[in-house]
């Protein structure tokens, strides 16, 4: 037998340790901690912010916000542009669902910042949680907001005699492309309330641009209704190519002419939003 072969032999008769009575120790045994998988991950935290959301009165906002939207935006104009010949439920009601949306955003927000603000995304990143699964969070429980608000929105613009005439498909495509431009615009949110950790700072920052973007569009008043100096600002910013669109898909149904500046705007929107969301969620504090 060679020294190899009696080497090898000696390792395989080694037995375990006895103690002094003879008997052979037993090992504890470890028990595999079995980790959580993503879609758990996200069940929790998307429950847990649902649940917040219902206790503190968000998705009760979001109900009462578009009625706000709907009684200040309509009444005011309502016997000018009756004037004018136009339904203005009809002409009025992409800028509503479109505030109301972009409200929601603003709530999105200011939800991440105060996650942020609290030290919980810190106490995240610490623990065996998928990568990316806060943000995934978040958002959908963003979306069930948008949810909320956007049929709170309808209701209510059914009320002051808005309808959709242009068949079932015109107004799914509506709600459709309301909720991408939700979603969109929340992800955007929630990475600049997640950056900031300063929901008032988030609220004042957010606020600016969808007051200036929403005034200076079609979406209250035709385009006739500016001054030729800023006309072209005025028909091609975001906010009047989504009114357009979304009028069309309730009165008469939207072409492609119509609906791709929509699109691209929207697909612009989420090649930057996207990536910076990911970057502010992941980074290191």
């Amino acid at each position: 037998m060679t020294a190899t072969t009696r080497g090898l032999a000696k390792t395989h008769s080694v037995t375990a340790p006895r103690t002094a009575a003879g008997s052979t120790t037993q090992q504890p045994k470890r028990r595999s901690r079995t980790r959580p998988s993503g879609f758990v991950q996200w069940q929790a935290l998307t429950g847990r912010a649902l649940w917040t959301m219902l206790t503190q009165g968000e998705l009760l906002i979001a109900v009462i916000a578009p009625l706000i939207f709907t009684i200040g935006f309509y009444l005011p104009l309502k016997f000018v542009m009756g004037l004018q010949g136009i339904n203005y439920a009809q002409f009025l009601m992409p800028i509503i669902v479109l505030q109301a949306m972009a409200f929601t955003a603003i709530s999105a927000a200011q939800r991440a910042s105060m996650e942020a603000m609290s030290g919980l995304n810190s106490r995240l990143k610490t623990m065996p949680v998928v990568r990316g699964v806060p943000l995934v969070a978040r958002i959908s429980s963003g979306v069930v907001r948008s949810v909320v608000s956007l049929v709170s929105a309808l209701g209510f613009g059914y009320v002051i005699g808005f309808r959709f005439t242009a068949g079932f498909g015109q107004a799914l495509l509506f709600c459709a492309l309301a909720m991408l431009i939700s979603t969109t615009l929340s992800i955007g949110a929630d990475a600049i309330g997640t950056l900031s950790k300063s929901p008032e700072a988030t609220s004042q920052v957010l606020t600016l641009p969808q007051l200036i973007l929403g005034m200076a569009s079609c979406g209250f008043v035709p385009e006739s209704g500016f001054p030729e100096l800023i006309r072209p600002f005025v028909r091609n910013q975001p906010i009047s190519q989504f009114s357009f669109a979304m009028r069309d898909m309730a009165e008469g149904g939207v072409s492609f002419q119509v609906l791709w500046p929509s699109l691209a705007w929207v697909a612009g929107l989420i090649l930057f939003f996207v990536p910076l969301a990911i970057w502010a969620s992941s980074r290191p504090e």
